[in-house]
């Protein structure tokens, strides 16, 4: 209740960067909420009701196939907005928190009045979901080609970069699910990625030692993604690095 209490919609990065007047007009119907690790906001077939801005909060839009198995296609954080927000209408997918946070939430018919009036946020919210197709594209393509270990790299940097937070409450579980490989595998990467110094893991978390090691095990992807926000977002702070210092170039 006390993180309720001291939130504030403009940690969402898109809402940060909302102009006065855009933002004066979304504030009266913006909802502040806690969001539970494990709670399932939407399922396939759902009827979108509600826009989250996460802040801390991570959700991950996952595809559910009929064995019982599940792979993420897309990530949302405090760099975005989840729910009809977009283009769909109701869920393709199953969304659910990974990592306990607060939003902001607002219903869909308020949001879609607001865009309606105001052509900057449109504009705003039509270039999120250009980063967020390319994102999923990324995703899926970094998901088909590229191994496990550097795959499980970009989740934990991805992860840190949208939750802010000293330990990730990533357990290989979890990782496995998202991943789709077995939790046997992710067992093995992460035991590697720790004896290199790069990550400690603690019951039920992972700690990032260091990060820099982290992006240079990691594939092309985790950079890619990045800077989708850098060049269609470039009024937020998405493109940023958890320290706040703007992307080195590695071209």
């Amino acid at each position: 209740m006390a993180k309720l209490m001291n939130a504030d919609h403009r940690t969402n990065w898109l809402l940060a960067s909302l102009e006065a007047a855009d933002f004066a007009a979304l504030e009266p119907h913006l909802e502040l909420v806690d969001l539970s690790r494990g709670q399932v906001l939407y399922e396939p077939g759902d009827p979108l009701r509600y826009a989250y801005f996460p802040h801390f909060a991570v959700v991950s839009l996952v595809n559910m196939m009929e064995d019982g198995g599940t792979v993420e296609v897309a990530l949302f954080g405090r760099g975005g907005v989840l729910g009809r927000a977009l283009v769909t209408r109701e869920a393709f997918g199953r969304y659910i928190v990974q990592i306990a946070g607060t939003a902001s939430r607002i219903p869909t018919e308020r949001l879609e009045e607001v865009r309606t009036a105001r052509p900057k946020l449109r504009q705003l919210l039509q270039r999120y979901g250009e980063v967020l197709l390319a994102q999923t594209f990324q995703i899926l393509s970094c998901n088909a080609v590229h191994p496990v270990e550097a795959r499980c790299c970009r989740w934990i940097l991805m992860a840190q970069d949208q939750a802010d937070q000293e330990v990730l409450p990533l357990t290989h579980e979890f990782l496995a699910e998202m991943l789709g490989v077995q939790r046997s595998t992710v067992s093995v990467v992460t035991r590697t990625l720790q004896t290199a110094g790069l990550i400690r893991q603690r019951r039920g978390g992972i700690i990032v030692l260091d990060r820099a090691g982290l992006e240079e095990t990691t594939c092309e992807c985790y950079d890619k993604i990045r800077r989708l926000y850098q060049r269609l977002l470039p009024g937020a702070d998405a493109a940023q690095t958890p320290s706040g210092e703007p992307i080195p170039d590695r071209s």
